[in-house]
């Protein structure tokens, strides 16, 4: 069952500059391995992680750091979660999140779908036994 679905765009050449301005924001925003891919790359990330966050209805106990956009051996997408942000997604019953991300004719934009067990409720102990907490395909590196 859906319980959420997040979309955003991002200005390729417009980021850039933001982050030519404001080099901190860096840190606050990407994973110290995201932090070494080209700005292109580094916008849809952004989008990503933006699309997540409307998918789960809002940024509480959510940090952006926390969120990495990791590729599978297909080259396929995928959220890897730490921390707090984690334990978001298993207290609000999320069992699986979908990610699509492109960038095309200098705007980046990502898609996300959020799915929750069916009959599941908001938290997680609403889930019922049958439902697994989301899985990522490796841990994040420290």
């Amino acid at each position: 069952m859906i319980a959420g679905i997040g979309v955003d765009m991002v200005d390729i050449a417009r980021f850039e500059k933001t982050i030519e301005r404001t080099p901190r924001l860096l840190e606050r925003l990407f994973t110290p391995a995201e932090r070494a891919l080209k700005p292109h790359s580094l916008a849809a990330r952004y989008a990503a992680k933006e699309a997540l966050i409307k998918a789960l209805g809002g940024s509480d106990g959510v940090h952006w750091t926390e969120i990495e956009v990791t590729p599978e051996a297909s080259g396929r997408p995928w959220f890897t979660l730490t921390g707090s942000t984690a334990d978001v997604i298993v207290e609000r019953g999320i069992s699986s999140i979908h990610l699509s991300m492109t960038h095309d004719g200098g705007f980046a934009s990502a898609y996300v779908i959020a799915e929750r067990a069916a009959g599941a409720g908001n938290r997680a102990e609403d889930a019922g036994p049958d439902a697994a907490p989301l899985a990522t395909p490796k841990e994040a590196t420290p």
